[in-house]
């Protein structure tokens, strides 16, 4: 069911609720638990004290889309099962090969934006409510001798074009500013941001992302306050690409902004580096998570 933009903004919204401190909700992309199938990354992420997973549907299999009805109820059931929530989706055009949004040939472009709504599509069928991060790099990145510029703005009319199908599909596609060495459209939250309000949707909003804050040249909580009513979604690993708490990045600063600005969405691990081992690293980053959250109160 179509929700209307009164019930989009208020399910957005509910990011904010005055004078109540909002409950934590943490989540581990699955991409942690790494040769581990998806149901027992779902066992694990729930052992190391998450409550809900994020998805990188590159482990589902090599043509994601194409999973069928019975695939996706199992995959629901892998959430399921051990009472796990459902964060939504991440890095969702790195499988099948080939996609990319903002290429000069216009048929390439053309097969990515479809398979970004059959991606809506299997969203929506795994849960209620998602969100998908839009990072995908490699799929976005301004190619070939295309400029930046230009290749933001095939990014902006291809996600307006989107956008209907996202909001009668009650999806959130997230537009995540990458750090420049990764990629180099869409850099800042204030280049997201010139995206999100130039389509209008209450389908496209935005993302914060404590690793790829490195272009970023104002204070964090500066930043948070500005555009939080836009923030969907949350993920957090040192600058590094390691757990929170390996290196040195001010998560309590970025947790107490959250907590005075009521935040209620996910918060999510997102890392890079996986050594000793997945569940051992999802479990250090929780455990410290909560630590610095209890002194966010």
């Amino acid at each position: 069911m179509k929700l209307s933009r009164r019930e989009w903004l208020s399910m957005a919204g509910a990011s904010t609720l005055a004078g109540a401190a909002p409950p934590w909700r943490y989540a581990i992309c699955s991409e942690t638990f790494a040769g581990a199938s998806f149901a027992e990354a779902c066992l694990g992420a729930r052992r190391c004290g998450y409550d809900g997973i994020e998805i990188d549907p590159a482990q589902l299999a090599p043509d994601p889309a194409a999973l069928s009805p019975a695939e996706r109820s199992e995959i629901r059931n892998c959430m399921r099962a051990p009472d796990l929530g459902y964060a939504g989706l991440h890095s969702f055009l790195r499988a099948p090969a080939g996609l990319h949004l903002t290429t000069r040939d216009a048929s390439v472009r053309a097969r990515s934006w479809d398979y970004f709504r059959r991606m809506v599509d299997l969203a929506a069928d795994l849960g209620a409510q998602p969100a998908m991060a839009l990072g995908s790099s490699k799929q976005r990145m301004a190619v070939d001798g295309v400029a930046p510029a230009d290749a933001a703005k095939r990014l902006e009319e291809g996600l307006a074009g989107l956008a209907p199908f996202a909001e009668q599909r009650s999806v959130q596609i997230l537009i995540e500013p990458l750090a420049p060495q990764l990629c180099n459209v869409v850099t800042t939250l204030e280049e997201a941001m010139a995206i999100v309000r130039a389509v209008g949707s209450p389908a496209v909003q935005t993302i914060f992302d404590t690793h790829n804050t490195a272009a970023e040249a104002r204070p964090l909580p500066a930043l948070l306050r500005e555009y939080f009513p836009w923030i969907r979604h949350v993920h957090l690993n040192e600058m590094d690409g390691r757990r929170p708490g390996a290196g040195n990045f001010p998560f309590a600063l970025v947790m107490r902004t959250l907590r005075e600005l009521g935040y209620r969405g996910w918060l999510s691990v997102e890392v890079f580096d996986f050594k000793p081992e997945g569940e051992t690293v999802a479990r250090q980053a929780v455990e410290y998570l909560r630590s610095i959250a209890a002194q966010a109160i």
